[in-house]
């Protein structure tokens, strides 16, 4: 378990040594280098780690789980199930909706930064490779992408060992440096950085804004806890991680203070000159597991968006039979891809890239902290003043941080602000779109009892067979149904009306996955159960029940409904909300194959709805 949290979880952090220090001392160019500003950037990074890790997220964040789940997007469900009222309720949907867009940006940002920064190492020792960084940090991101299909699993044997040797190779030449200049252990007094400060008044201001840099991936901790679980990642972090890591930014704070001019590029000027090329190698494997682990991350936040409701369906492939998190989901990769490519080749190199970097990352950590306020306060009993004075205060850090960055907006912050702004309205137009379809159905809908009631007194034909009717509300008759009756004028002697529920659960246990209930005779009513982590498979739960509902798949028609959504006379939308529904909506996975229904075993019939 310890290998594993250390290949998947530490990968984005344990990679930020190699461009959060030079990124906070480029700051200091034209000035000369001396204790004040190589001990003050040091003490703001360890204070960083003390705080923003150890103390939020690795003692208080990781206590809130969701059922054993973390991410932001289950402790926004966390936080939701425990307020009172509707407004309080989309209030922190929204902001775990601004929180999870903002992680899109940081998947889109970290492989570019990482990749470029581990590449860069080439023109310590080579300076005429400088040519060369670009093309081969591009050539690795679109390999990296193009195996995504193939899964994780069979790479992620050999992730832990290599992230193991990483950590401990760059604490052993962080200490080798701090024993030969142990003066800048002095660094962990916080005096340093109230030094800094104060000597340099609005320029510290900007340079907490790279010092952010250094907790690049904290929230992965949190993220991946349902994988390992809360234990093995606490342990890994204060056993392993967090003194490697301190370790080295010490070091190459030692080597910057006896020789200034190993500020150009203090992470690979730390170790002998015949470290050089094997440490390019091992950096650029380091942070092609980073980029890794952001980018599994994306998926999996995706997935928990669609079954939460905020982003249309997609094609989920699972890339693993063991394993249900092992997921690929094209239509992400590709933008991905797309989104990573363009940063490179726009922003160079990765102390452009730092400008960017920030803001996603500043921008989660505030609202992780106004979730976990709500979380601690209602769900764990803290008092008012006690949720106030701990997380208000983790705000106001988390706001100090994000502030620094927003003075690098113009530099190229406008980036993950202006990709999570957009994600944002994605998803509140679809979920805003869903709920005026779900609430015109139901007007249009004619409920099921009254239904049933006359079906024996009708003359509706019954034919032999099995007809499933997927139907989003269990208590109104399927508008499939209704037109089969219409156009077809006959009904199966076997009905079942299938509903699929997601709870904001991450899995819902095997007992409770499916409920049927008879409703009259031949005809049944199943309601199968999913939660957030989790992929509907309708025909796997159908033929466990087998018996117990008359489940043939060789006799079973699937019945569906396929929307044409058109506006309606007086629109509840406004038009640009209602045209980018629109726009998604056409462009959504079929229900057929999200759901995994065989196509040939499916009737569609069109059903026109006015929003």
């Amino acid at each position: 378990m310890l290998l594993g949290v250390l290949g998947v979880v530490y990968g984005d952090i344990g990679t930020s040594p190699l461009y959060a220090f030079k990124a906070s001392l480029d700051l200091f160019k034209g000035v000369a280098i001396t204790n004040v500003e190589v001990l003050g950037i040091l003490s703001l990074i360890f204070w960083a780690l003390a705080l923003i890790v150890t103390i939020k997220y690795v003692m208080l964040v990781m206590s809130a789980d969701n059922r054993g789940e973390g991410g932001i997007l289950a402790l926004m469900a966390l936080a939701q199930r425990v307020a009172t009222g509707t407004a309080m309720r989309q209030a922190l949907a929204l902001v775990g909706i601004a929180g999870a867009c903002l992680f899109f940006g940081d998947g889109i940002i970290t492989p570019a930064i990482s990749v470029l920064s581990a590449v860069e190492g080439l023109e310590v020792s080579a300076p005429d490779l400088k040519e060369v960084v670009l093309p081969l940090s591009v050539a690795i991101i679109v390999l990296l992408f193009a195996m995504q299909y193939r899964g994780t699993h069979s790479v992620g044997r050999v992730f832990g060992p290599v992230m193991t040797v990483w950590f401990l190779i760059i604490g052993v030449l962080g200490l080798l440096e701090v024993v030969r200049y142990p003066y800048v252990l002095m660094a962990i007094s916080p005096t340093y950085a109230v030094a800094l400060c104060i000597q340099y008044k609005g320029l510290s201001f900007i340079v907490l804004g790279a010092v952010v840099l250094c907790v690049t991936g904290a929230e992965a901790l949190y993220a991946d806890m349902g994988h390992f679980g809360a234990k093995p990642i606490r342990y890994a972090w204060i056993g392993l991680v967090l003194p490697c890591l301190v370790l080295n930014y010490f070091g190459q704070g030692a080597l910057v203070l006896h020789d200034p001019g190993a500020a150009e590029n203090p992470f690979f000027l730390l170790g002998p000159a015949w470290t050089r090329y094997p440490m390019v190698a091992l950096a650029t494997v380091a942070t092609v597991i980073a980029s890794q682990a952001v980018i599994s991350g994306a998926y999996s936040m995706t997935r928990q968006c669609m079954q939460l409701g905020f982003l249309p369906r997609m094609t989920v492939r699972h890339t693993s039979t063991t394993e249900e998190g092992q997921i690929y989901v094209p239509q992400v990769n590709s933008a991905l891809l797309v989104g990573v490519v363009i940063l490179v080749l726009a922003f160079k190199t990765s102390d452009n890239l730092a400008s960017a970097y920030g803001i996603a990352v500043t921008g989660t950590f505030i609202c992780t902290a106004v979730l976990a306020m709500v979380v601690f306060r209602r769900q764990f009993h803290w008092s008012r003043l006690a949720a106030v004075a701990v997380f208000g205060s983790y705000f106001v850090i988390d706001g100090v941080f994000f502030s620094a960055n927003t003075l690098k907006v113009v530099e190229g912050g406008w980036v993950p602000l202006a990709l999570g702004i957009f994600l944002t309205v994605l998803m509140t137009s679809w979920k805003r779109g869903r709920d005026l379809m779900l609430a015109r159905w139901q007007q249009d809908s004619m409920p099921l009892a009254p239904f049933l009631a006359r079906l024996p007194q009708s003359r509706t034909v019954r034919v032999p067979g099995l007809a499933i009717f997927l139907t989003g509300n269990p208590d109104y008759v399927p508008t499939s149904l209704l037109h089969n009756l219409k156009h077809n004028k006959v009904l199966h002697e076997k009905v079942l009306f299938v509903t699929v529920q997601n709870e904001d659960v991450p899995e819902i246990l095997p007992a409770r996955r499916a409920t049927v209930s008879e409703l009259a005779p031949g005809v049944n009513r199943v309601v199968l159960r999913y939660g957030f982590m989790e992929s509907p498979n309708i025909p796997r739960e159908l033929e466990e029940l087998g018996a117990s509902i008359g489940f043939d798949p060789m006799q079973a028609s699937y019945f569906l409904g396929r929307e044409v959504i058109v506006p309606a006379m007086a629109p509840k939308m406004p038009w640009w909300r209602l045209w980018l529904f629109l726009v998604m909506a056409r462009n959504a996975v079929p229900a057929t194959e999200f759901f995994r229904i065989p196509s040939d075993r499916v009737v569609e019939l069109g059903v026109r709805v006015a929003i």
